[in-house]
């Protein structure tokens, strides 16, 4: 459910990088707006950029120059301690190939990111069981990843990815290496966390079906913004 008030502000943002002598440009002059509790796709061909504009708004990569807004803070500002504090309260991550650790069960997995914060142990029992319910795998909390298919290895990333409550999920192609029930199954689930709790999500996506998950799609094409597609 998309809101007024912008959650992402970027501003002239422009991000190079420097191979010996020479400056590789690979985002150029970003302007971009993204609103409270969208559901936004970024697409484009292999080199357009999108993961890097994902790794900006998400605070693991910093721009050339140009300003960035992320939840009311200018994250260009940041010393990495406050950076890494920042991600940790209010971006959650889901990654193409789970990034799950295997000596760990899914309740490990996802209790993860709560060892970083001041919450006892019952409290943190509460969220990952509440996150795990979210995902629908509250059945398999003492599965390891090698016990999993995919689509529920993905589906423990998410429940990850969610139990610190964060302002805004990125999705680096997240159904890339699922098959298609799988990756259906696992949109659906975006689709839930956006419109029941109204989640802001930034997902990159070359596959045009993952894209119809979302409500707008932008297009990237040589790290600049080459449109934008809204759904009614």
């Amino acid at each position: 459910m998309s809101g007024g008030k912008a959650i992402i502000k970027l501003r002239g943002v422009r991000k190079s990088y420097e191979r010996g002598k020479q400056e590789i440009p690979v985002l150029e002059n970003i302007d971009l707006d993204i609103a409270e509790g969208s559901f936004e796709a970024l697409m484009g061909p292999s080199g357009s950029g999108k993961t890097t504009l994902l790794n900006l708004i998400a605070g693991i990569d910093r721009p050339t120059s140009g300003t960035l807004e992320v939840a009311n803070t200018d994250i260009t500002r940041l010393s990495e301690g406050d950076m890494a504090s920042f991600r940790a309260r209010h971006i959650g991550f889901i990654f193409q190939f789970y990034n799950l650790l295997p000596v760990l069960n899914a309740f490990q997995n996802v209790e993860l990111p709560l060892l970083l914060t001041n919450l006892g142990r019952a409290e943190r029992k509460k969220r990952v069981e509440t996150a795990l319910r979210v995902v629908g795998l509250e059945d398999r909390m003492d599965h390891y990843p090698r016990q999993l298919s995919g689509g529920q290895e993905q589906r423990v990333a998410i429940a990850r990815a969610i139990v610190t409550d964060p302002t805004i999920l990125v999705a680096d192609e997240p159904t890339g290496d699922l098959d298609r029930k799988s990756a259906e199954d696992v949109l659906k689930l975006l689709g839930l966390l956006h419109t029941k709790f109204n989640k802001t999500i930034v997902m990159v996506t070359h596959d045009p079906e993952a894209a119809k998950a979302a409500s707008i799609i932008r297009r990237l094409d040589k790290g600049q913004l080459a449109g934008e597609e809204v759904k009614s």
